[in-house]
């Protein structure tokens, strides 16, 4: 199939791509940051270049990855992520209707408020507590009310890219490596992790079900941060000269409100029987130990 890519420069492209053009699917690549020679530059606020480009490549299915996913730049600048989280969006909702491709948009568990002490399935009504996780939530508004054939994915806490992405896993490493003795993770905020890798691995089986409608791809098991970082301490080799300390999130204040629980359960994965997502911890240690000597 023929596939429109936006956000091919980000993370989550960087692994689903290369699937891609392994499957033998033709991706035609695009991001407003031109990192690499084969991305077209493409703003998709601007909505004129995003039909024009989509009449000329006549995709079978928009990839719709690019958003603005910085939580806090998102909570200081409302108007910016929503130009760019649900503008973007109606650009793409657009763009099929002219082409007749189907769509395949990435979303977030910050849609929820975090008040259910279990993790969310897609049947839970949504309610954001952040400026981020509301941009994110009209973009889903407006592709269940403009079309039919779409497949939404909500994913977890995003995990990959490394030094490309620089976020949590990658910081307590470096951490670890300057010779740091003790850390401090929160442990009062719960969530899921979705690994670049295996979202990778898995979004062509719900694509290639030809099941339209909204799904949640995270890797099993739940965890705080203070837990992720115990395991990255332990996959270091580093447990008995490495103590993290406990801590709750008012240590480390942030513009944005975090919900308490961003939890999500692969629901409707499970139930057509193609939840191949592995455990958070098998897929840290993979990541830990592919990357730490980079």
């Amino acid at each position: 199939m023929k596939i429109l890519l936006t956000g091919a420069a980000g993370m989550l492209a960087a692994e689903v791509i290369p699937v891609l053009l392994k499957q033998g699917h033709t991706v035609y690549q695009t991001d407003i940051n031109r990192r690499l020679p084969d991305i077209e530059a493409l703003d998709v606020t601007c909505g004129d270049k995003v039909v024009k480009l989509a009449r000329e490549v006549k995709p079978d299915y928009i990839f719709h990855f690019a958003a603005e996913t910085d939580v806090d730049f998102c909570e200081k600048d409302p108007e910016h992520a929503f130009r760019a989280n649900a503008l973007g969006t109606e650009n793409m909702v657009k763009a099929c209707g002219e082409t007749s491709a189907k769509l395949v948009y990435i979303s977030t568990g910050a849609v929820f408020d975090g008040k259910k002490d279990v993790p969310y399935i897609e049947a839970d009504a949504p309610n954001p507590v952040n400026v981020y996780g509301e941009s994110k939530l009209r973009g889903e508004k407006i592709i269940q009310t403009a079309l039919d054939e779409y497949f939404i994915i909500r994913a977890g806490w995003m995990v990959g890219g490394w030094d490309l992405d620089k976020k949590f896993v990658y910081k307590i490493v470096q951490q670890l490596k300057s010779g740091k003795k003790e850390l401090m993770a929160v442990s009062d905020k719960f969530g899921t992790p979705s690994f670049t890798k295996d979202f990778a691995a898995n979004i062509m089986p719900i694509v290639n079900s030809g099941k339209y409608g909204l799904y949640h791809m995270v890797n099993n098991g739940t965890c705080t941060r203070h837990d992720m970082a115990v395991k990255i301490v332990e996959y270091m080799g580093l447990s008995d000269s490495v103590m993290v300390q406990s801590v709750d999130s008012s240590k480390f204040p942030l513009p944005a409100p975090r919900a308490r629980s961003e939890m999500l359960e692969n629901r409707r994965m499970k139930e057509m029987s193609i939840d191949n997502m592995p455990r958070w911890e098998d897929s840290l240690e993979e990541y830990i130990k592919l990357n730490k000597d980079k």
